[in-house]
């Protein structure tokens, strides 16, 4: 396998500026993904712990964080071992909310790695629907 990047857009009936909360602060992570101790931030350490667990499951360090149109972080998990990956979100405003899109590289290659890059492709897959439940619940209500 060459060159094994996840890419995933999705749309959200929320402005960017709600939307990049969502991506940031720890109360709203929480809701759909993990939840760090506090909001992420430009040159601060990635730390995301399990809302039920408590455990350390991502870490990394945020590079980039320009409300609200890109966040960006390096990303690694125990199964990555010591493989660094990198996160990119762009938020745009389209009429009616925002499209959100994900670029997740620099992940481990190779046939002995495509068993993570599955599970990783399901798990972004699981917390998009999860955020945009939490998301639209909040904006409809």
């Amino acid at each position: 396998m060459t060159n094994a990047v996840l890419q995933k857009t999705i749309f959200l009936r929320a402005e960017p500026d709600t939307v990049w909360a969502y991506l940031t602060e720890p109360e709203r992570l929480a809701k759909w993904f993990h939840k760090p101790e506090r909001p992420l931030a430009a040159g601060q350490k990635l730390e995301m712990f399990g809302t039920t667990s408590g455990d350390l499951l991502i870490w990394g360090e945020v590079r980039e964080a320009r409300k609200p149109q890109y966040l960006e972080y390096t990303f690694t998990v125990k199964p990555m071992g010591d493989s660094v990956s990198v996160v990119k979100w762009t938020l745009e405003p389209v009429d009616g909310g925002t499209r959100l899109s994900l670029v997740h590289e620099g992940l481990p290659q190779g046939a002995q790695a495509f068993g993570l890059i599955l599970a990783l492709d399901n798990g972004w897959d699981e917390h998009f629907g999860k955020m945009r439940k939490a998301l639209h619940e909040t904006v409809d209500a």
